[in-house]
């Protein structure tokens, strides 16, 4: 437990942190490579270079010292966090490296700031933030490994099928080498794929999406090949899966994990919103959907490209054609004239509010959406001005979680 004072020191630091977090974040993933190279196997070096994993850990340790006298107010985010480092391998040895370089990096970046009292404050509040993630983290080690099917750490698996979704998204049938049963999975969650890239000093790790229902005796990941674009670096994993994992190829993957799940108590409408490859959490909530829910009211909306662009509509739309309490609707950015000849699409442009209205009839509903961070914010100011309840808005960022209130 911490002391009174203790508490009152780092909520003395909160304005600070508002300020430097990025800074001293910035400074910690600089220190700690250079002092642990081997954890550049674990952590995505593409985050890092786009700064995504450095504001990602600032708001996390402004939270944590926000809320340092009731942890358990973010709980829900620690939790989220937990789920991906299980999926990544992180463990409790890992831990006070991660303190001992940030400390450092807060001393660095604040200087004559950084007393002693507050550095001390500071380690002690980071043991009791590390012991809460270590313990959930090792009741989730212990679960993903005990349960039917599961395992610990990385297990082969071998593509069984590779099938094209789109001009930039295949998808890839994964069946366990050693032939043994798999762990089932809620519609929502990730694996992840540890890769081994000819010319890559170091090991590379993502996380993707499931995008079947579960149940099956294959996990499926629909992968867009990640191509460059202005200043970002091509995709090096999806690049590499789209070029050489072929049929019978054996990748390395991590149990189910996650927290953006589908709720199967709540029997309001429910509303599911893809924009590009995000709808691929979506498209496994929508199988279970279709089967499980014939009486709860399903609109699911797709923004893609183009025609051309868009992956998984064949399924969705039998989905559709079987299940009549399911609406499928599709948005194109960019339609081709192909698709303005086939009219296979419902709306030109983007998704916003006044066609959201137009085909969902109460707000009064359950609001899931994924897909690029411009997309997601765009959406989410969408809901807010309709009024849609915060508890009922559920949203998934691929990669380090970010923020949809900013503009």
């Amino acid at each position: 437990m911490l002391s009174a004072k203790n508490i009152e020191i780092i909520k003395s630091t909160v304005p600070v942190l508002e300020v430097h977090g990025t800074a001293i974040t910035t400074r910690f993933y600089a220190r700690m490579f250079e002092n642990h190279p081997e954890l550049l196997n674990i952590f995505n070096h593409a985050n890092q270079k786009q700064g995504r994993q450095q504001t990602a850990l600032a708001n996390a340790v402004y939270a944590a010292a926000k809320h340092i006298d009731n942890l358990g107010a973010i709980l829900p985010v620690v939790k989220q966090i937990a789920h991906k480092h299980r999926s990544l391998g992180i463990k409790a040895e890992h831990y006070p490296i991660v303190g001992q370089n940030l400390l450092a990096a807060i001393q660095e970046v604040l200087g004559d700031a950084a007393t002693e009292e507050i550095i001390g404050a500071w380690a002690k509040a980071y043991g009791v933030i590390a012991d809460a993630f270590i313990g959930i983290e090792a009741d989730m080690y212990r679960e993903a490994e005990q349960q039917e099917g599961g395992w610990s750490g990385f297990r082969a698996f071998k593509i069984a099928k590779r099938v094209k979704e789109s001009d930039v998204i295949d998808s890839f049938y994964l069946v366990p080498s050693d032939g043994k049963g798999i762990a089932s999975y809620l519609p929502g969650q990730y694996i992840s794929v540890k890769m081994d890239i000819p010319g890559e000093k170091n090991t590379h790790i993502r996380q993707y999406s499931l995008s079947d229902a579960p149940g099956k005796p294959y996990y499926r990941i629909s992968v867009k090949r990640e191509d460059a674009i202005q200043s970002l670096p091509a995709g090096k994993v999806s690049s590499d899966l789209h070029d050489r994992a072929g049929e019978g190829s054996e990748l390395w993957i991590s149990a189910p994990a996650g927290e953006f799940t589908l709720n199967t108590e709540d029997h309001r409408p429910i509303v599911l919103i893809g924009g590009g490859i995000g709808v691929t959490p979506l498209m496994s909530m929508l199988s279970v959907l279709a089967e499980s829910s014939p009486g709860r009211r399903v609109t699911f909306i797709q923004a893609a490209r183009n025609g051309e662009w868009h992956a998984l509509k064949p399924q969705a739309e039998e989905l559709a054609r079987r299940h009549p309490h399911i609406q499928t609707y599709w948005c194109y950015e960019q339609p081709t004239a192909r698709d303005r000849e086939l009219q296979g699409y419902h709306k030109e442009g983007f998704v916003d509010l006044p066609w959201l209205q137009s085909i969902i009839p109460s707000k009064d509903a359950c609001f899931y959406f994924c897909g690029p961070v411009p997309f997601m914010k765009a959406i989410y100011r969408s809901l807010k001005e309709w009024g849609a309840a915060e508890q009922d808005i559920r949203y998934e960022f691929f990669g380090p979680a970010g923020s949809l209130e900013t503009a």
